[in-house]
């Protein structure tokens, strides 16, 4: 008997390896390989063959041959009197192993192994980062990323601002109050850590996609890198903060989002990936080409760890709340054996003079070229060559086995996957995700000064709908106008809203103020909402900052320099500046205009350490005021 032949026949034997139609899963011994499982280590050393071909022997150990096993198993027709071993695979190969097997490929860049503050205030600064190296520069990484603290705390609620008294726990100790934080984000998340680790369900972000026209804005060589390693920080830390059964959704266009992609499956692994959606931002551009302009973005989803239940979502059949596919190696375009079970959703769909699905008490489904009707209730079969007229005349499903769940949809008159594009079309018109325009006619109809497109709340609702159940915690740490935030507000989740730039008082604290006041825009109709809730609103600490204010202020040169000597004693100055010369060359500092004589003082402030860190709350040289102690006290749950 031929080795594979032996190999498969050894294989069945255990039922998880075997499909329904009597076929071997290949996917599933890979991956038990992969990771050397006790179970399929066994029934290979029970066969002699197997044992000899598979496993060597090193001082009177038997060591599995990892690689040659799932090498041999890649190769369906690689047996023990084959010719050559490539037979049937086309692909880049390195020692042997095909590059897609190989878990060592990575996304390498300049700077990779750095942390990037990466904080500006306003959209047109531009900075000149300082990038500290996680390995040589531990010290200041430590400093950079320790706990902040808060001030400025106010409570908003239908009754307006309120002083901040304390923050609300539930039985578990854990904050249930809606947040608003203003600061660097990559500070403000290291800062959630202690208290939000492994509690939030959904992180959604829209950063900057790096176009040169947007807020990511650098005056170095390395824009690519500077983007990518930004990225990364954030990435990093937010995954800590989501729970075990968490996901994050990260918009991107084209101009970054194949690399960010690479990215994303470095951070949460490639096993978690689970779809990338497609989301048409406008009706008005035209179709898709390089030199017309763009009209989708994409959106990425990982979930932080494979779900046992294979699927990403909630139970339910319900059209708003769709279930979406896990990523997990199942053959769901094969169907084999030509029969599929799947479930019809909660609700009437009707074709054209074709066929006809009407979901009564009873499930009748009407094929009108043989005149037949087939009354069906609950999850049933059907032949997959009927499936295949249902999707062509429009029809979308929701397929579910005990091996995935995933929406099945109409095609689209696009080369865009049918399942992942996002637009009026995909949910029905009550519930139809919104574009651009859309959403820039909800921002200007409450009056909110905000000169980009931000993201509609249809959207954001979609990817809450689809993950998430009231109370559970959503994270958007590039909250921009806050169209996370306002969506679940309405939407009855708990939220953590994050962002430096200063519009976040003006826009987004000024928004939600109005959602709290009951604004119908957005998905008020279709959540029905009548207003109410509250948030807190807080930012980090700043300290570099108050030497800025202090050197704005200043009134003459004599009192600038007075701020200088202060700046020399206790400030932050950037990590090139040489003392010696600047008082060298002080009597040329002297003759400038006031003017360049702040700018110069400001320019020497090392903007990477705007904040006080948590270990300084009682440290008198940064005057932490009482009210910032109290609530930076309350946030951490410390009791001295």
């Amino acid at each position: 008997m031929k080795l594979y032949q032996t190999l498969e026949t050894q294989l069945k034997k255990e039922p998880n390896y075997v499909s329904d139609n009597n076929e071997l899963k290949k996917w599933v011994v890979l991956n038990k390989a992969q990771n050397f499982d006790e179970e399929l280590i066994e029934l290979l050393l029970n066969d002699s063959n197997l044992k000899e071909k598979f496993f060597v022997k090193i001082k009177g150990v038997l060591i599995f041959n990892q690689n040659l096993f799932i090498q041999f198993l890649e190769q369906k027709n690689y047996l023990n009197d084959s010719y050559t071993q490539f037979k049937n695979k086309v692909g880049f190969s390195i020692d042997g192993k095909y590059l897609k097997q190989r878990n060592e490929v990575a996304l390498v860049w300049p700077f990779k192994d750095c942390v990037l503050e990466g904080g500006q205030s306003r959209e047109e600064d531009k900075r000149e980062e300082i990038f500290f190296n996680e390995i040589l520069a531990q010290d200041e990484i430590t400093e950079l990323l320790d706990p902040k603290v808060f001030t400025n705390a106010k409570l908003f609620d239908k009754d307006g601002k309120k002083s901040f008294d304390q923050f609300n726990r539930n039985e578990k100790g854990i904050i249930t109050d809606n947040l608003i934080i203003k600061g660097n984000n990559l500070l403000a998340l290291h800062s959630l850590k202690k208290e939000f680790a492994g509690k939030v369900k959904l992180i959604y972000i829209d950063p900057p996609y790096n176009t040169g026209n947007d807020s990511f804005q650098y005056n170095d060589n390395f824009n690519e890198s500077s983007w990518l390693t930004f990225m990364k920080n954030r990435l990093e830390i937010a995954k800590a903060l989501l729970s075990k059964d968490g996901k994050i959704f990260v918009q991107c266009d084209d101009n970054e989002q194949a690399t960010l992609k690479i990215l994303l499956d470095e951070v949460f692994k490639k096993q978690n990936f689970v779809e990338t959606f497609i989301w048409k931002n406008t009706d008005n551009a035209p179709a898709l080409s390089k030199k017309s302009r763009k009209n989708v973005e994409f959106i990425h989803c990982y979930e932080k760890f494979l779900d046992a239940k294979s699927y990403v979502g909630r139970e339910s059949d319900n059209d708003d709340a769709p279930l979406l596919n896990s990523g997990n190696p199942v053959t769901i375009l094969e169907f084999k054996p030509n029969i599929i079970e799947f479930k019809i959703p909660d609700n009437i769909y009707k074709k054209g003079n074709y066929n006809k699905i009407e979901l009564v008490n009873d499930l009748v489904i009407k094929n009108g070229k043989n005149e037949n009707t087939i009354q069906l209730k609950g999850r049933f079969k059907w032949q997959q060559s009927f499936l295949d007229i249902e999707i062509e005349n429009g029809t979308y499903f929701i397929i579910k086995s005990d091996k995935f769940s995933i929406r099945y949809q109409r095609k689209y008159s696009s080369n865009l996957a049918p399942d992942k594009f996002i637009d009026n079309i995909y949910l029905s018109k009550a519930i139809g995700v919104e574009t651009n325009e859309d959403s820039k006619k909800h921002i200007d109809s409450l009056n909110l000064n905000f000169n980009s497109y931000p993201k509609p709340e249809s959207l954001i609702s979609f990817l809450i709908k689809a993950v998430t159940e009231e109370n559970d915690i959503i994270l958007d740490y590039h909250l921009g106008s806050g169209t996370t935030a306002t969506t679940a507000h309405k939407m009855n989740r708990q939220y953590i809203g994050i962002e430096q730039m200063d519009y976040v008082e003006t826009v987004a604290v000024e928004r939600l103020k109005k959602v709290i006041d009951g604004e119908q825009g957005g998905i008020s109709k279709s959540t029905n909402w009548q207003g109410g809730g509250s948030f807190i609103y807080l930012e980090l600490k700043k300290y570099n900052q108050l030497f800025i204010e202090q050197i704005e202020e200043a009134q003459d040169s004599e009192n600038l320099l007075k701020v200088w000597e202060e700046m020399k004693a206790k400030s932050f100055l950037n990590y090139n500046i040489d003392l010696k010369k600047q008082e060298q060359h002080f009597e040329d500092f002297k003759a400038l205009h006031l003017n360049e004589q702040k700018q110069h003082l400001c320019e020497l402030l090392n903007k990477n350490q705007l904040y006080v860190n948590l270990s300084s709350l009682h440290d008198e040289n940064f005057e932490c005021t009482p009210e910032e102690k109290k609530v930076t006290k309350d946030f951490y749950q410390i009791k001295k």
